[in-house]
């Protein structure tokens, strides 16, 4: 690890010292692009592109080439090598048709990949930066939270209750605790507590590491089979098309074995009944299905990435379709997650900000103030900045970045108090306890020692036993304490997101955090729904989706938002509590069906949303999740459709996630659904148009031999029917803009097959037709007409031709006007 031996045995400040950092500082700009020079980027494997000869190589290895060449040498070997010459010309057609419809393909897949990209927080020149994990050099500083996948092998430098799951280079799946003091000598690596390795993730916790090793020369980088190069997913579409084509090709094999013995059998030429039988083979097979269905795919995923919606499974493309709940976070997904501050209260007067970022103080104890906003900013792990005396900026949680900018407004220094307050430890925020604290060395009386603890209003107040007035901390009681909570209520029932401050001093910093506290006051913040969210649940709901919010926050603000937005359209709409839930298997058949009718859930736990989940799937639904943090990764998985905020979305959710929402929108939930049936249902378009045209072929060949009649067309004019009026208007349908309906229809039923029994019903119609009319085309030009051989087979092909390209018109809107 770059001339460090085993830096889990040193002490981590010898490591910085080794890699020529400050723990302060870290490495300066100039500092980190030389090391990127001499290291390369921190990335296992760079997937390289696909070679341009590869592509056109795969061409040749279809049983459609094969088929083909058969029919040449068959020519060739008959003396008939102007057919030939025709054959090759084909083969090379249909090479080129297919390689540069791949290529392509795969040339969109690629830069889907680009797109996915996992970032890290690192300290360089004395500020906190985000950038790209691939930048990370040895020697970084790199901050880690709940959430986060390491991007390195780092030597911790800190560590708050941190933990990592590191079954991914282990396989254990025990949650290791981490600490920062060296090791001894012998441990091996699921002992060396002190290291955060490359590809696992933090559970828990929060703290900082040096790297210490990048790329292939991470652990990660040493177990070669987990680097190995993923295989192709392939989709359960994907699987049916294989399916459909694997049994067509059986049947048309024999049915053309069948119309070419038939035609030798009747005096027909053998060669040319041979070519024919080989001829109707090869244009039966729908040896385009496979090639459209990825372009397909491909380019619609490109456009919903182009749209904000990175779809990071392919899989997930039908299940879309399909969606008929989904599960919506509140903060960020269904608001603008652009949180204000805008009130504070105590216990003798308020704080209220105004529109242009002033205060007004009614307050009759400023040191009610003074406290409460030393609480915001030391029991928080965001961080602010500001260049060139611009407007001040914020990295990190949202919330927490409010609480520094509301300080900053009032004039209060952020880094001054934490400079005159060092933390000492923190108790991350739990969605169990609906809590965080932060332990601080202080020179106030009456102790060194100085706990901050920020948390929900009702779990704040539930382990206070003082209230901070005037003359300092006076007792609690349950009258105060419910007085706290109803103005705490009447204030969440205006659409305010509510946190409650405590503080105490203990005697020493291993004290319990969350006992004997005194209450300070209620900070209100507003965060607005987003513009666009009424319309998209509008749109949901004409779609036959319903749309639940599930939120952490409290039950008052989450009936505010919920009205806002247009989830519930009645005042008092009922909302379930977490601690007022049982899980699924406790319910009755009644209990079950009252609580799937409920759309709006508050305080929720991860195990209950697991529960949630479950009971609306065990009714036959196909559900969508969102989410943002680490407790929310098991309902992604769980959920249907997993989809992640790419913006506030901790890695670890993003990693789980079916799709991953690159500007945290609700809106673009909808357009991903909404392109998801588009692509099933252009998919499904030109399947059945490519099914109804070949068997339209088999019908024109297989009568005209029953009937011991002139063949209509000739081997090579199916061969150009198959390249030309099937691959083309395949091509067109496969990448159209699809239905401008699909969002004003049900979702299809998850179990329904790719053609259910009424399509095989169309097709046979479609083929019906399209044969009808090119076999009496013939014997009208054999009969009445009295036309030449020639002439016959011309008018037949003609009119086979044009009737399967006026056929693409069948296939664009079912529901669309005659003429249109």
């Amino acid at each position: 690890m770059y001339g460090l031996n085993d830096p889990h045995r040193q002490p981590y400040a010898e490591v910085l010292t080794r890699l020529g950092v400050s723990e302060a500082a870290g490495l300066s700009e100039a500092e980190a692009a030389a090391r990127f020079q001499s290291y390369g980027p921190n990335a296992l494997k760079r997937v390289a592109p696909v070679k341009v000869w590869v592509v056109f190589v795969r061409q040749f290895r279809s049983a459609v080439v094969m088929l083909l060449a058969a029919a040449a040498g068959f020519s060739a070997a008959f003396g008939d090598f102007v057919e030939a010459v025709a054959v090759v010309v084909v083969i090379v057609i249909n090479a080129l048709i297919g390689f540069f419809t791949e290529l392509s393909a795969v040339r969109s897949m690629e830069a889907l990949h680009r797109l996915g990209t996992v970032s890290a927080r690192v300290r360089r020149g004395g500020a906190l930066k985000e950038i790209d994990a691939a930048d990370l050099v040895p020697g970084d500083l790199v901050e880690l939270e709940a959430g986060d996948l390491v991007a390195a092998d780092l030597r911790l430098v800190s560590a708050h209750k941190l933990a990592c799951d590191e079954s991914a280079l282990t396989g254990e799946s025990a949650q290791v605790s981490k600490h920062t003091a060296a090791l001894e000598d012998d441990a091996t690596l699921s002992e060396r507590s002190n290291m955060a390795y490359k590809g696992t993730s933090v559970t828990r916790g929060s703290g900082a590491g040096v790297v210490v090793g990048t790329g292939i020369r991470t652990e990660l980088g040493a177990i070669t089979k987990l680097v190995a190069e993923a295989k192709d997913e392939q989709t359960p579409l994907e699987k049916q098309l294989d399916a459909l084509g694997r049994s067509l090709v059986w049947v048309i094999l024999v049915i053309a074995s069948g119309v070419a013995l038939l035609g030798i059998a009747r005096g027909k030429e053998i060669v040319q009944m041979v070519e024919t039988g080989i001829a109707l083979a090869v244009a039966s097979i729908p040896e385009g299905l496979p090639i459209v269905a990825t372009i397909a795919l491909s380019r619609g995923l490109l456009r919903m990435a182009r749209r904000q919606a990175l779809v990071r499974r392919l899989s997930a493309v039908e299940t879309l379709g399909s969606a008929s709940v989904i599960f919506s976070d509140k903060t960020g997904t269904l608001t603008e997650n652009r949180m204000t501050v805008t009130r504070l209260d105590f216990e003798r007067g308020s704080a209220t900000r105004s529109e242009d970022g002033t205060w007004r103080h009614e307050d009759r104890d400023r040191g009610s103030i003074d406290e409460a906003l030393r609480i915001a900013v030391l029991c928080n792990n965001a961080s602010i900045s500001s260049e060139a005396g611009g407007p001040w900026k914020t990295i990190g949680d949202p919330l927490e970045g409010a609480l520094l900018l509301a300080a900053v407004e009032q004039g209060r220094d952020p880094f001054d108090l934490r400079r005159k307050s060092p933390e000492l430890r923190e108790e991350p925020f739990s969605s169990e306890t609906k809590l965080m604290a932060t332990f601080h060395r202080t020179g106030d009386t009456p102790g060194p020692f100085y706990v901050a603890v920020k948390g929900a209003p009702e779990a704040v107040l539930s382990i206070c036993t003082h209230t901070l007035h005037a003359a300092g901390p006076q007792p609690i009681d349950d009258a105060v304490r419910e007085s706290w909570l109803a103005k705490n209520r009447a204030l969440a029932g205006d659409g305010l997101r509510m946190l409650a401050l405590a503080f105490k001093h203990p005697p020493n910093e291993d004290a319990r955090p969350y006992s004997d506290l005194t209450f300070v006051g209620l900070v209100a913040m507003v965060d607005p729904p987003r513009a666009d969210v009424r319309a998209s649940i509008e749109a949901c709901a004409s779609a036959g989706i319903r749309v639940i919010m599930i939120t952490g926050d409290q039950a008052d603000t989450a009936r505010y938002v919920a009205r806002a937005v247009g989830i519930t359209h009645e005042d008092k709409a009922p909302v379930v509590a977490g601690r007022d839930l049982r899980q699924p298997a406790a319910l009755s058949p009644a209990e079950a069906d009252a609580l799937r009718a409920v759309n709006i859930f508050a305080r929720v736990s991860p195990q209950q949303k697991l529960d949630l989940i479950a009971l609306h799937q065990a009714a036959g639904q196909i559900v969508a999740m969102t989410g943002d943090g680490i407790n929310d990764a098991p309902a992604l998985k769980k959920a249907d459709i997993g989809v992640a905020m790419g913006q506030r979305g901790t890695q670890v959710a993003r990693e789980v996630a079916d799709v991953v929402l690159k500007d945290d929108s609700f809106h673009s939930i909808v357009v991903a659904i909404s392109e998801g049936r588009i692509i099933f249902g252009n998919i499904r378009k030109f399947v059945i148009y490519l099914l109804s045209c070949n068997l339209a072929e088999i019908l024109v060949i297989l009568v005209a031999s029953l009937l011991n009649s002139p063949l209509p067309i000739l081997p090579l004019q199916i061969l150009f029917l198959n390249l030309v009026t099937d691959i083309f208007p395949a091509l067109a349908l496969g990448m159209g803009e699809g239905d401008a309906t699909a969002m004003r229809r049900p979702p299809r039923p998850a179990a329904e097959p790719l053609l259910p029994r009424r399509y095989w019903k169309a097709i046979a119609a479609y083929a019906g037709y399209i044969g009808a009319a090119t076999l009496a085309v013939s014997f009208l030009a054999h009969g009445p007409l009295h036309a030449s051989h020639e002439t016959s087979i011309t008018m037949s092909f003609m009119t086979l031709a044009v009737a399967q390209v006026l056929h693409v018109f069948n296939m664009r809107d079912a529901r669309a006007p005659f003429l249109r």
